[in-house]
């Protein structure tokens, strides 16, 4: 028995990167899964997302189109257990550089397409009876760029801080109500969006970056969905208003070099 086992999952962004990833190891572990995103519903591989139990081609930003998802799910299934928001965009520059509309764009994404999904299915959850003392739980997809700056970040780094603080107090504010609320935090993890960013030219900046992260690599979508499962299943029953870091080390510290000189690189 998996252990999300007939557990109802709603995961936002779920056409590509860790929002696929995130599907295929819910629906492994035994979970009826939902996904919306605005792209259709293709994994990386470019084979229909198989997984999924149901999809809806939908704008994150669309209080209207979230809340009527949210409640068709608990109509058709009966409850909705868990939520896993990874709906998000890139964008930033430096400050003067940056225009109002791209701003407001990114901050409307990755900020006001969490508060949206968060808010409906936590109406929804407070209306259902626990389950081993539990009525849901819910992840937020941030970024070590919202735990720490990144030359350049802005927009991004804003809504991920933002995304990692609101976390916490929903963990605060649900907690009583048995509704857990986490947020992980990847590190650089090779999916559509970072190709995008790492384009032509950008090759010297990757590399440092990855040589940033103590295991020397990018992470894999697959790894956060690994993490992301953990944290919705009663494994982590005891877990909440936690901003983790799913990072290979790139928030433990800067290495300066060091470990080439001390022959450990």
């Amino acid at each position: 028995m998996g252990r999300l086992q007939d557990k109802v999952v709603l995961v936002t962004g779920s056409a590509s990167g860790i929002g696929a990833a995130c599907v295929e190891r819910f629906a492994s572990e035994g979970a009826t899964v939902v996904g919306c995103d605005v792209n259709a519903p293709n994994d990386e591989r470019g084979a229909p997302a198989t997984e999924l139990a149901a999809f809806a081609q939908l704008d994150v930003r669309d209080e209207t189109a979230i809340r009527e998802l949210i409640a068709t799910i608990v109509h058709r299934y009966g409850r909705i257990d868990s939520l896993l928001n990874s709906a998000g965009t890139a964008g930033g520059g430096p400050v003067h550089m940056v225009d109002v509309s791209e701003w407001d764009r990114v901050l409307s994404i990755n900020l006001t397409g969490t508060f949206l999904p968060c808010k409906h299915t936590i109406a929804a959850m407070l209306d259902q009876e626990p389950i081993d003392g539990e009525r849901g739980s819910i992840v937020n997809i941030a970024s070590v760029e919202g735990l720490e700056g990144t030359a350049g970040g802005s927009a991004y780094n804003a809504s991920k801080g933002a995304v990692a603080i609101f976390t916490k107090n929903m963990a605060l504010d649900y907690g009583p109500r048995g509704i857990r609320v986490n947020a992980i935090c990847p590190g650089f993890i090779d999916t559509p969006m970072l190709r995008g960013v790492f384009g032509e030219g950008m090759e010297a900046v990757r590399a440092d970056i990855i040589h940033e992260h103590a295991l020397r690599r990018l992470g894999r979508a697959s790894e956060i969905a690994a993490a992301a499962q953990f944290l919705l299943s009663s494994d982590a029953s005891f877990v909440s208003g936690v901003a983790l870091p799913v990072d290979g080390g790139y928030t433990a510290g800067r290495d300066h070099q060091i470990t080439e000189l001390m022959g450990l690189s």
